[in-house]
């Protein structure tokens, strides 16, 4: 592998004269020597990462939404690359969230749920670890060994104090502790009631108070490579917004031709239209916080030293628990195994490496991170940690294929938002769903039925068993736990 400096170096010195024109005009930025002048120091690149929670598929106005307003998260597919068809390791929070500290699949590590989640049904759910294990050499650990400042702000979710941010490779954690939501103080208005965030004045707004703070990190760490990771609250319940966004979004509603709001997924009605002002209030300060970091980046001179990463850890919630987004034409949401639920907005800006404005649409999932950030920097892979992730740095730069065979998932619970235990595989264009109560299984063409509304199991028997022994084998192969008959099950109304 060639040394980290010269990878860098080679990558930015020998497309000097692309960078002062296209990069430098598409991020609205002048370039400056002293860019220039790191860059010829071989420095390797920092990382911003914004990981957004329960932002579905279609909410950004670059991913298809009318409603909503996101010109900053516009702006980073406009001056990076976006991924058409990126998944969540899972339909919920906490088991995607590991998957990109580790770069292994959920199942691998045993956690498999939000921490802590128990329903049951028919089935009693497999049991799970509560905590992303320190054993585990996270993305951070990785890069603060490699001389990386080390900053978290924002939701964590991996498990009770001794295993928060700052023991698995963060140098500082703001707001990082076990909660899944800001369900503390004034939720996401100051105080927050957070013991790793102090308050601020009354009344601050928690994304925006999260974006303060890794600016005032990168500005800190500008003269060394820093990782800052953004892990926002936003849009998590509970639903709150900004008045003043609110009383925008309430407006905005009123010229809107929405036709039929309601669907039914199983026994949950689905929402079909965008259209929740609060909802996408809440969208909106998010998206501001990412253009205060963005600007940031642009200000201190570091856009062409940084690579951006922006991802949600799972679909939006359009099943359960307010409705408050629709992800069509994609099914269902969070919490299920339908596309709705896994399938995410995800961006990418490589300075000199990814072409401004383009699309990928070759299938990614978020073990494939850690690597992928390792190759950027020319440090050693580490196989055995990230065993289950894939860089995608040749896509970055233009590649069509990974090589990939299959992505699986597994959720062996019962989710807050309807969906129920199962398992699925994706292989080419095709996706097999094994539902775990009874055995059943649906098979997609996800090319022709990106809606998943054409069970193609029955004309095509031979594909779906070929896919569902997939499933049972890479289930055998990372130890996967399977859930268990409920005894004490009743059917309603007996």
């Amino acid at each position: 592998m060639t040394a980290p400096s010269q990878t860098w170096k080679a990558k930015h010195v020998s497309r000097r004269d692309f960078l002062k024109s296209s990069a430098a005009v598409c991020l609205g930025m002048p370039f400056h020597s002293r860019a220039a002048e790191r860059r010829e120091r071989g420095r390797r690149p920092s990382f911003v990462f914004f990981l957004v929670d329960d932002m579905g598929w279609t909410d950004a106005v670059c991913y298809g939404s009318s409603f909503y307003e996101t010109p900053n998260i516009d702006r980073l597919a406009k001056t990076g690359m976006r991924f058409i068809q990126a998944y969540a390791a899972c339909p919920v929070c906490s088991p995607t969230r590991a998957s990109i500290m580790s770069g292994k699949y959920p199942a691998r590590l045993n956690l498999t749920d939000y921490l802590i989640g128990a329903k049951r049904g028919k089935l009693n759910p497999a049991n799970y670890i509560h905590q992303l294990p320190l054993e585990e050499v996270t993305i951070a650990e990785t890069l603060k060994e490699a001389g990386y400042a080390t900053f978290f702000a924002g939701k964590w979710h991996l498990g009770p104090e001794g295993f928060w941010p700052e023991e698995q490779g963060f140098d500082v954690n703001k707001g990082g502790i076990d909660r899944g939501g800001p369900y503390g103080g004034n939720k996401y208005f100051s105080p927050y009631g957070n013991p790793r965030l102090e308050d601020g004045p009354e009344g601050e707004h928690l994304p925006d108070r999260l974006a303060t703070e890794t600016a005032k990190f990168i500005e800190a760490h500008r003269d060394g490579p820093f990782l800052a990771y953004l892990s926002f609250y936003s849009v998590h319940t509970p639903l709150m917004a900004r008045p003043d966004l609110k009383a925008k979004y309430e407006e905005k509603r009123k010229g809107i031709q929405a036709g039929e709001i309601w669907g039914q997924e199983g026994a949950r009605k689905v929402r079909l239209v965008q259209e929740h002002a609060v909802y996408a209030g809440m969208i909106e300060a998010m998206d501001q916080a990412v253009g205060k970091v963005l600007d940031a980046l642009d200000r201190l001179d570091l856009a062409e030293d940084t690579v951006v990463f922006f991802m949600s850890d799972n679909g939006g919630l359009s099943t359960s628990e307010g409705h408050p987004t629709s992800n069509l034409p994609l099914r269902a949401g969070k919490g299920w195994l339908y596309e709705g639920g896994i399938r995410e907005p995800m961006i990418v800006r490589a300075p000199g490496i990814t072409k401004a404005g383009s699309t990928c649409s070759e299938p990614v999932i978020s073990t494939d991170f850690y690597p992928t950030m390792l190759e950027l920097t020319g440090l050693p892979a580490k196989p055995k940690q990230h065993i289950d992730g894939i860089s995608f740095v040749p896509l970055l730069k233009g590649g069509k294929s990974l090589g990939r065979r299959a992505i699986f998932w597994h959720y062996p619970h019962y989710g807050n938002q309807g969906g129920s235990p199962g398992g699925a595989v994706r292989a080419g264009d095709y996706k097999l769903i094994e539902f775990y109560e009874d055995g059943r299984i649906e098979l997609y063409n996800l090319k022709k039925d990106i809606g998943e509304k054409n069970n193609l199991a029955e004309k095509m028997p031979e594909k779906a068993d070929e896919m569902l022994a997939m499933l049972k084998a890479w289930r055998e192969d990372v130890d996967a736990q399977m859930p268990t008959p409920n005894p004490d099950y009743r059917p309603t109304g007996r």
